[in-house]
Parts: C-alpha cells; structure tokens; sequence
C-alpha cells in the first residue's frame, strides 16, 4: 500500500495519469473541469439532431426519457405499459427509434432472441405506443444523420431460420412514412461473418452514407472496421490481437470516431475500458485517451457518443462487474 501511495504522489506531482484502478474513490466526484453531470441514473445516451435534448434509457429493460440541456426538464418518453426497452435514438426527423422486445421472458433470452425494431413519433401524445417496425435486431442501430437509412445486424439467435449457428449478417434498410405510419424498407444484405472469428454490429455511417462503421466481436477482444457499401471492400481501422476496441459514436465530418478500449488498462476485455478518440484511417495509430474513469477501482467510462456539432460527448459511468450497457449517470464532456 505504501508503494502504490508513493506512487500515486509521484504521479500527481509530475502530472501524469495514476496507474489501473489504484485511486480511490469515484470519478463521478472528481470531475475534471470540462465534464458535468447530467443525471444521476441511466444508461445509453443518444443526441437530438438540434444537439438541445439527450435521450437515454432508465436502465435496462426500462423506460426511455429525455432532457433538454437549456433547463434540465426530464422528459418521460414511453409512458405506458411495456415490456422493457434496451436503447433509445433520435431518427434525423426527430421522431424516437426504440429497441426492446414485445414480452420479456429472461433476460439473455430477451435480449439475444427477441430485441424488435420501433419507432415512435416526435409529437406523440398521451396514448400513443411506439410503432413496431416488424423486423428483429442484434444489439445496436447505425443511423445516418441525414437520409433515412439504417443498418443493423442479425445473429442465428433473432432468425434460426435464416443463419447457421455462429453466422452474423449486417443489412441496411430505409425507415419511411407510409400514411402517418412508420415501415421498413429497402433492406440489403451488406456482410456476413461467423463466429469465432467475428461477429457483427452495425455503429455509424460516414462519408454520405457510403461507409459503414462497425465493431468485429472476437471474443474477449474486439476491432474497428468499415465497409463500403457499394463495393463491399472492408478497411481494418484499428485490429491489434491482445486488445478490445469497441467502435462507439462517429464526429460529424467522419474523420475521427470514439471507441471503448482496454488499452493502457490491467486486463484487456470489455470490462476494463475507457473512451478513445481514433482517427478513421487503415490501421490507425492516432488513437488519444479521452476519460480516465478506469483509473480508479472498479470503474469504467462507456458508451459515447457525439453532439451534432461536434463540440461535445455524452458518455456514462459505468461498473468494471457488471454487462455492458449498464450505466449509473450521463455525463457530458466539452472537448478543448
């Protein structure tokens, strides 16, 4: 113990980051001077196309909420009897594309079988149910800033039917209104992949929609890698073979994309992380840390993502023991 104080004063002397999990105490109380608080619950945060409001979920299998930065009024979105929702983002309408399933069972089950598709409308009124799109995903949604499309992935596990075991498949579709009343559309095959060697999820779009982000699961570990969508060539932006890199939220002009990695971290898995910034270009090496929550025991930062102008990250405190996507606060950072 004497030893690691030492340490930790030397380190604060020099003005150098602590060493893995050795400060005391919580990040969530020492926060550096560009980072406030936004809640003090939640999970999964997602901005408004405006940059006003930040969407995020209550937790998991919970409710969705919003809150408008100028005031900080909180924000009930599904406000009716609902199995659980696991994510909440904004469509470039504004209307709310949700993801839960329609009854709960348990909650591997739950989420790796019967996560649906949703989206409910901007002006909703007392009453009004998110609108189910009839088609099932696999974790997450990229969705583009500027048209209609999407991309999501599917595993053996939403569509037995349709994939071998350990097979995963990335589609696009276009989210539309048909009559007041929201479908699915256009759906394309872009890639396949199949388990060890990866599995797959959709995150961003770039360059005009011509480019999609996407996270290659390998597990424990995980890589950074995009598709053209017209070619079908793949870029490797960040693979190394002991690390976990989680690609997260995309800046505005694509050049740079933020990432959960074990880098500099004391074990390398999805539960020992922090926030990166890498710029988006073949086996990138301008990769710069950007929280250091995992400094202290038993923490980790998660799941960013980025205002429309660039200008700002909302991210969540998140537990070292617990799955990913838990979160307990938003936080945002306003970058320097």
């Amino acid at each position: 113990m004497t030893r690691v104080i030492a340490a930790l004063a030397c380190a604060a002397a020099l003005g150098l980051a602590a060493p893995q999990g050795t400060k005391q105490g919580s990040p969530e109380d020492q926060l550096p001077s560009n980072i406030t608080r936004l809640s003090y619950f939640g999970e999964r945060a997602s901005w408004s196309p405006d940059g006003r409001r930040v969407a995020f979920m209550e937790k998991s299998f919970g409710d969705a909420y919003e809150i408008d930065l100028s005031n900080k009024a909180l924000r009930l979105l599904t406000h009716y009897p609902h199995a659980g929702f696991l994510r909440v983002q904004y469509l470039p309408n504004g209307d709310y594309f949700l993801i839960g399933a329609r009854t709960f069972t348990d909650i591997q089950s739950t989420r790796s079988r019967d996560q649906e598709m949703w989206v409910l409308k901007r002006d909703f009124k007392p009453g009004d149910h998110a609108v189910p799109l009839d088609h099932k995903i696999s974790e997450g949604v990229a969705i583009s800033r500027t048209s209609s499309k999407i991309a999501w992935s599917n595993t053996r596990g939403q569509y037995p039917d349709q994939l071998q075991e350990g097979e995963s498949v990335i589609y696009t579709g276009d989210v539309v209104d048909e009559g007041g009343t929201p479908k699915l559309t256009n759906k394309k095959e872009v890639i396949r992949a199949r388990a060890p060697e990866c599995t797959l999820e959709a995150q961003d779009f770039r360059d005009n929609d011509r480019e999609l982000i996407y996270t290659c699961y390998r597990s424990p570990f995980a890589d950074v890698l995009g598709v053209e969508l017209a070619t079908g060539r793949i870029t490797v932006y960040r693979k190394l073979a002991g690390e976990y890199n989680e690609v997260e939220g995309i800046f505005p002009d694509g050049r740079y994309t933020l990432v959960e990695s074990s880098r500099e971290q004391s074990q390398q898995n999805s539960s020992y992380i922090d926030i990166w910034k890498l710029r988006l270009e073949p086996n990138s090496d301008d990769f710069t840390r950007v929280t250091h929550w995992g400094e202290y025991a038993g923490y980790k930062a998660s799941n960013p993502v980025v205002s429309p102008d660039g200008r700002r990250i909302a991210f969540q405190s998140a537990r070292s023991k617990d799955p990913a996507g838990v979160g307990y606060g938003i936080f945002v950072m306003d970058l320097k």
